[in-house]
């Protein structure tokens, strides 16, 4: 199938030319572009319109390079991965099927420079994630438009992750500070295929996909996809998750000038949340059971294995229904002028009960004081989120002179909605090393773990927010000659947020309106086609829209609106200077970059030791970053990055916190994954990962620091036929017991070993 927005007469003469068009569009699916929603690449244009007969070669080419996919999917880029003046990572659907990847956690281990966050007490968990040293969890998009909800993220019905690093409000609008993730669902298209996948595995994994798509008429096609999963988390005592999802599409006046395409996706999962092991608190002195502690403060707690489970069985639980309905409009008026508008309503709702574990302060007057026992502090929590967003881009390609322009030009509307409610207290006391131990709760009615499901107190009546964004933009690259560009961007963001009590309370109640500039340019010099070196430097900023906590993150946190100061702050404002460079080498097969970055966010909120939330922080990082994508080989497939970064706070209103590491934010970061194919029909794989030592917070007392590790995978799959194949997948193959993601009290370990089997059946 020929990309829908190559122009209509290049489609037209396309589809008259028959067996070509049936091979362009086999070798096409296998590169897993079927239904990319962005413009041939230039490269083809001559080709296939001046030599007509060497089309089959190129595409053979870029056949034999799925791991290295050469454009984005948002219809804001005008220009192939090359000449964009930005460091983007593309992980395609052959990586995340190599490399078994069952969750965006697992596919995003394919690029540097990103760390996971736990959930911080009750606080919502779902895809809680940091780029580059800050916090990204609102910065994920699905096909472009934003997909703010707290989930957890499948791959079923993706067709290629895109991370896109260093502040990008012109592009993405809020938030984006260390850059933004954007999903690409699987779209109908023109061809007839079904594709099954059966896995089973260790710690109770079954896994079941299906993707089914149909050809209706001459433009017309459906697609259809469905996913069951159910595993335990290996390493993990009681932790599992279960899901399924279903991801639909229509498409009409495939092949024409004019395509629609109805888009309709939901993931419902339900599973035993892991809020992981507790830290040693350092405020205080240990006594009794406890003395043995006075040495791990702000560590791990010593002699305590990896797998032990402190939230309460059949009690603690997590279910999330997340729906995404999308409608996608695209006509092209000529061959260089383009129309798309994207329409989407989501919504997700969330209910909970999460026990994160807490050495007890048992002190007095005295202070605080600690043995070994724990308190088991259970929250519950129910979450209802929805949006509605509209976006509407036209990209133009016209000459001025000698000048050369891809400009786009847009506009968007978001109308978010969330409501919250939460309770916590103490359900029960239990041992750090003895977890079947259920102590006389301290301030918690329930006298046991058996009575709380039923007499649990009622949730009290949820905050409530609603934020409203209109906004409109401007990007234009601009070619002069064969060497040199120059990319530019400008966006206007109209926001207004309020946020209310609970029940619609006037107290705490607080609104911001604000209007804000973000822009970013770039110098580009290709001294041959397959190189370019740039320099660029852009934007972003994050209002001030979460009255509850000042962190910006979400709408709503909490009941209560308890940080009135909050109310009116500026945004917080980043700006980041990027030097790279960017290469196509091995007849293009295999691409390489390097840069430079540095981003400095000023105007940081920070909250003093009296909870007063003021915008006089200044914090840093800056880095060098580089990777490695595509073929080095017909055979020898390799996917990696390597990232150094320094961070650190320059400014604080907490004195103590000035010159500490930023949380999230490891030192080095680096991940390989390389795959070698024996006699077309065995095909090897294997994965180091390495993440350095990193801060959990960055507060007066101290940071809790978690050890750096490394993890590797490893694969061999092989091809019974063109219909039939068996991969099996080994995660963690030395069992490496480490830290996966850390939080402000608590701490979740990583997976261990484990294996699937993993069969493709195509009909």
């Amino acid at each position: 199938m020929l990309n829908q927005n190559a122009p209509s007469s290049l489609r037209r003469r396309f589809l008259k030319s028959g067996s070509e068009a049936l091979s362009l569009t086999s070798l096409l699916c296998a590169a897993g572009g079927v239904h990319a929603q962005s413009a041939a690449p230039d490269k083809l244009k001559p080709q296939i319109e001046e030599i007509p007969t060497e089309m089959p070669e190129v595409v053979v080419e870029a056949a034999g390079s799925v791991y290295n996919p050469s454009r984005l999917q948002s219809a804001k880029y005008t220009e192939p991965l090359l000449d964009i003046p930005q460091t983007i990572t593309v992980i395609p659907k052959a990586v995340i099927e190599d490399r078994g990847a069952f969750s965006l956690r697992d596919v995003l281990k394919n690029t540097p420079g990103i760390s996971m966050q736990a959930g911080e007490g009750g606080a919502v968990s779902g895809d809680n994630l940091s780029i580059r040293g800050f916090s990204a969890r609102s910065d994920v998009y699905l096909d472009g438009l934003r997909d703010y909800a707290n989930y957890n993220r499948d791959p079923f019905n993706t067709e290629q992750v895109e991370i896109t690093k260093g502040p990008s409000s012109s592009t993405t609008g809020r938030g984006s500070t260390g850059g933004s993730i954007n999903t690409v669902s699987k779209m109908a298209n023109l061809t007839d295929s079904i594709l099954t996948t059966l896995s089973v595995g260790t710690s109770n994994l079954y896994r079941g996909t299906l993707d089914v798509n149909e050809k209706l008429s001459a433009h017309t096609a459906f697609r259809l996809n469905g996913m069951y999963h159910t595993a335990d988390t290996p390493g993990r005592d009681n932790v599992s998750m279960e899901r399924y999802g279903i991801g639909a599409s229509l498409g009409t006046g495939l092949g024409t000038d004019t395509r629609f395409t109805l888009n309709y996706q939901r993931l419902e999962e339900s599973n035993i949340p892991d809020y992981g092991l507790p830290w040693i608190p350092n405020n205080g002195t240990f006594s009794g059971s406890g003395a043995g502690l006075t040495n791990y403060v702000n560590q791990a707690p010593p002699g305590v294995s990896f797998n032990t489970f402190y939230g309460l069985p059949g009690v603690d639980y997590e279910k999330i229904q997340t729906d995404h309905f999308t409608a996608i409009l695209e006509h092209d008026f000529t061959p260089d002028i383009r129309l798309r508008n994207a329409t989407r309503y989501s919504r997700s709702h969330r209910d909970s009960v999460s026990t994160a574990p807490r050495l007890r302060d048992v002190g007095a007057a005295a202070g605080s004081q600690y043995t070994t026992i724990l308190n088991r502090q259970l929250q519950r929590r129910q979450q209802f989120t929805d949006m509605f967003g509209n976006q509407t881009n036209l990209v133009a390609s016209f000459e001025t002179g000698k000048i050369k322009h891809a400009l786009v030009t847009g506009m968007e509307f978001y109308l978010e909605h969330q409501q919250n409610a939460n309770v916590a207290g103490i359900s029960t006391l239990t041992d750090l090393y003895n977890t079947g131990l259920n102590l006389p709760p301290g301030a918690f009615p329930p006298a046991n773990a058996q009575d709380i499901a039923s007499t649990y107190p009622g949730l009290p009546l949820a905050t409530e927010a609603y934020l409203y964004t209109c906004s409109a933009y401007l990007f234009d690259t601009l070619k002069f000659g064969k060497h040199w560009e120059v990319s530019a961007g400008l966006r206007y963001d109209h926001m207004y947020a309020t946020v209310s009590g609970p029940g619609g309370s006037s107290v705490g109640r607080f609104s911001n309106s604000d209007d804000l500039f973000s822009y970013k340019a770039a110098l580009i010099y290709k001294p041959v086609r397959q190189g370019t070196i740039y320099f660029g430097y852009g934007t972003s900023f994050n209002p001030t829209i979460d009255g509850a906590s000042g962190a910006g993150l979400g709408l709503t946190t909490g009941n209560t609106v308890n940080n009135a100061s909050s109310a009116g702050l500026n945004p917080e404002q980043t700006a980041t200077y990027e030097l790279g460079t960017k290469w196509d080498v091995a007849k293009e097969r295999l691409s390489l970059t390097a840069a430079l970055f540095r981003t400095e966010k000023t105007n940081a909120r920070t909250t003093d030791a009296s909870g007063i939330t003021t915008v006089g922080g200044d914090q840093l990082v800056q880095g060098i970053e580089f990777s490695m994508t595509g073929n080095i080989t017909k055979n020898w497939q390799i996917f990696a990055g390597y990232a150094v970064m320094e961070s650190k706070t320059k400014a604080s209103t907490t004195a103590g916190t000035v010159g500490q590491s930023l949380s999230n934010a490891p030192p080095q970061t680096f991940n390989l994954w390389t795959t070698y194919t024996l006699l077309e029909k065995t095909q090897f794989g294997f994965g180091p990962t390495y993440m350095a030592s990193r801060t959990s917070s960055d507060s007066a007392t101290g940071a809790r620091t978690a050890p750096g590790y490394w993890t590797m995978d490893a694969m061999i799959s092989h091809k019974f036929s063109d219909k039939f194949s068996l991969r099996l997948n080994i995660y963690n193959l030395a069992n490496e017991r480490y830290i996966g993601s850390v939080g402000g009290g608590q701490f979740v370990p990583g997976p261990g070993r484990s294996a699937a089997l993993t069969a493709s059946i195509k009909f």
